[in-house]
């Protein structure tokens, strides 16, 4: 039952090129960095990502990005990655952008072993409709549009299909996790991790604290540790190392003024 791997190298020994990977994390709010790194340093090439976004500020999936180790992105926002956009207009990514609450259902539908679903959003459009550029000809062409998917109506309304989304493996970042695998998140961290834990068949968690068993309240765990196979325990510098996407300050109001 006890789940902690040595190294983050150790953990992801195994990850073969080719892999499919579903990644935690929303903006750089609770990104598996250490894990992601290890990958790197392995050399790893040729994966297909699952994840809201692909890093940034060269951090988190922006380090893999821009070594050429990506071929496919399965996400929901580019933000101001522009090596990103480079790569997917020089038809050099090929890139599934969808709605964000679609992309967090299909990762947890995926986990709870659900097929396919229906959803109204898209409908009437192109997610739906197909023609997205999946993936440009370098020339400003497309070479890989979307497919259409099924639409039927319900009640009235129209839903389209969307699939439940498996992947190989797993990578997440955890605020606590003990020996077994429970995992607790913290505040925005939690808004796609536990959703990637589960989807993948194998999955890795980097922790910021370790536990030992029965530290944790259950009610409190997010992600139980059936879904997870392996922990990895980060160093306090590890745990510390946090990077700020856009760092925005207020300026103290002038003493005597009114603010309205």
């Amino acid at each position: 039952m006890d789940k902690v791997v040595a190294t983050a190298r150790e953990a992801v020994s195994d990850v073969p090129d080719g892999a499919s990977l579903a990644v935690g994390g929303f903006g750089l709010s609770g990104v598996p960095n250490v894990l992601i790194q290890a990958l790197f340093d392995r050399g790893v090439s040729g994966l297909s990502v699952v994840s809201n976004n692909c890093g940034a500020l060269e951090s988190g999936l922006a380090v893999l990005l821009a070594a050429g180790r990506i071929g496919r992105v399965t996400g929901s926002y580019v933000g101001a990655n522009k090596e990103f956009a480079r790569q997917y207009l020089a038809g050099e990514l090929e890139v599934e952008l969808i709605p964000q609450g679609t992309l967090a259902e299909r990762l947890r539908a995926g986990g709870a072993g659900i097929p396919a679903f229906y959803t109204p959003a898209g409908v009437g459009t192109q997610v739906a409709d197909g023609g997205l550029p999946w993936r440009y000809d370098g020339s400003g062409g497309v070479a890989l549009a979307s497919p259409a998917k099924e639409v039927r109506t319900f009640d009235g309304v129209a839903y389209v299909l969307e699939r439940g989304i498996r992947t190989d493996f797993a990578l997440v970042r955890a605020a606590k996790g003990d020996r077994h695998g429970n995992l607790v998140f913290s505040r925005s961290a939690r808004n796609f991790n536990p959703l990637a834990a589960m989807a993948g068949r194998v999955t890795v968690a980097e922790v910021e604290e370790l536990v030992e068993p029965g530290a944790l309240d259950p009610d409190a765990v997010h992600v139980p540790g059936i879904f997870v196979q392996r922990v990895v325990a980060l160093t306090p510098e590890q745990a510390a190392d946090k990077k700020i996407e856009q760092r925005t300050v207020s300026v103290s109001a002038a003493r005597g003024s009114v603010r309205g």
